[in-house]
């Protein structure tokens, strides 16, 4: 398993356009996702590929992840092949994701292609679940974790498979978000929600982010860069929170130098659980 630096905020920014690809790489983003898929028409899918190798990538910024068409489409091939070719990315995003075959096309295709460039650094997959089918084998698509790293709710596409309306009520997704929560934390990988169907930094936006903060998410994608600044915030443990975990985590080391399982820490006794959440909360900053 491939694994990096925390992400919290992910913009997302539509391939062939050069403007805004420089516009999101500023935008304060821990990742930039650089779409080839529904962000570029069936007949201009070559020439955004093209753009992208051209760009004038800088050399510090965001994580960038490239979003390649799905395995089952004539573009896939060429867009991983682009996405070995550019130093510059760090991952890409496999959408439609239904099973674990699907990744390991994916994983045996990138293997190959990284051995005939030379790259060094391996590329991450991330998997897109936008599909009924995709969140029933979500089982068989975390247990293909040899370059898999996170795993994305798509609710657009999804909503349109179920015949749902594209609510804003975050609890109406609550299910498929604990099937993702589960599946993610049993693998070790990390559970990264889906954008806010809109482009405002508004009461409602804010809510379905810091629901999904509190639900155990690791990190949300985003669609506009005005929006990328709460969710960082939202998916940044407190100062207080970060103090806590590491009083926790002391107290517990040296209460196991004296042969003890737990301590008391702010008068509450902590035991092994709560290090596993204090590792969690530390495992979200950067030193």
């Amino acid at each position: 398993m491939v694994c990096d630096r925390p992400r919290r905020s992910i913009l997302c920014v539509p391939a062939g356009d050069d403007h805004k690809l420089r516009k999101a790489l500023h935008a304060g983003a821990d990742e930039v996702v650089v779409d080839l898929e529904d962000a570029v028409a069936l007949g201009d899918k070559d020439r955004a590929r093209e753009q992208l190798t051209a760009f004038d990538w800088p050399d510090h910024g965001p994580a960038v992840a490239i979003r390649v068409n799905a395995a089952r489409t004539p573009w896939c091939h060429r867009d991983l092949e682009m996405a070995v070719s550019l130093g510059q990315v760090s991952s890409i995003v496999l959408p439609k994701v239904e099973s674990g075959t699907d990744v390991g096309f994916a994983e045996r295709l990138l293997d190959g292609l990284e051995s005939a460039a030379g790259r060094p650094a391996p590329l991450a997959i991330e998997a897109l679940v936008e599909t009924p089918s995709g969140v029933l084998c979500l089982s068989d698509v975390v247990a293909r974790n040899k370059r898999l790293r996170g795993v994305i709710i798509g609710y657009a596409d999804l909503a349109a498979s179920l015949g749902r309306n594209q609510t804003t009520d975050p609890a109406a997704w609550r299910g498929v978000q604990d099937t993702v929560l589960l599946h993610t934390a049993a693998a070790g990988i990390a559970a990264v929600d889906g954008p806010y169907l809109g482009v405002a930094d508004d009461r409602a936006f804010r809510t379905a982010v810091d629901t999904a903060a509190a639900a155990g998410f690791q990190a949300k994608w985003v669609i506009h860069p005005r929006q990328v600044a709460h969710v960082t915030e939202a998916f940044t443990p407190s100062a207080t929170d970060v103090d806590h975990a590491r009083r926790v985590l002391t107290a517990l080391e040296e209460a196991a130098g004296s042969g003890q399982g737990a301590a008391v820490v702010d008068g509450a006794l902590v035991d092994e659980a709560m290090a596993v959440a204090a590792r969690r909360v530390l495992g979200r900053i950067s030193e």
